[in-house]
């Protein structure tokens, strides 16, 4: 299940960030120790709302059953005109993959994308040994189309990584 993130996540995104950083360190780009406290994730969730205000983009938690924070789930970059598209983002905890919630996340936030948000096209970007990640694409409909040679930095290196999209059934 996933809801809007506000503010008040702070505290539980920052606990969850805390505890998952080095599972996380080969996924993720390089992080300053501030990003991990509930100030840092103030600021970033902020940061997300003022893009969700003006229609660029829509940050999303992901919460377990009990209705705690596991991770995370974005819409970044939505470009309107003749593209009509954005490219999405996630993580979950370690205790908490494996569980179908990624999955259950990237469908919620598709039919969103899809439906209020009347959007044409989803990216998603993977690094190639990231099969976890790509198996929960696949599941929600995403087909690669290519590879990026050098992409995005993460973990403090430049790397390639497998592009994925998904295309709005009733806009094709």
């Amino acid at each position: 299940m996933t809801r809007l993130l506000t503010p008040e996540d702070a505290p539980a995104l920052a606990e969850c960030l805390t505890e998952n950083r080095e599972f996380m360190r080969p996924w993720d780009a390089l992080r300053d120790d501030r990003y991990f406290t509930p100030e840092g994730q103030r600021e970033q969730i902020e940061e997300a709302l003022r893009a969700y205000t003006s229609g660029a983009g829509a940050p999303f938690a992901i919460l377990a059953d009990d209705g705690s924070v596991v991770g995370r789930i974005n819409i970044n970059g939505i470009i309107r005109g003749a593209f009509q598209s954005a490219a999405i983002g996630y993580w979950v905890s370690k205790s908490h993959n494996g569980r179908g919630l990624a999955t259950a996340a990237v469908a919620e936030v598709k039919r969103y994308a899809f439906g209020p948000l009347d959007l044409h096209r989803l990216q998603a970007e993977t690094l190639p040994h990231n099969t976890g990640s790509q198996r929960v694409l696949r599941r929600n409909g995403f087909t690669p189309f290519g590879v990026a040679p050098h992409y995005l930095k993460i973990a403090g290196e430049w790397q390639d990584h497998v592009l994925f999209q998904a295309l709005n059934p009733e806009a094709v």
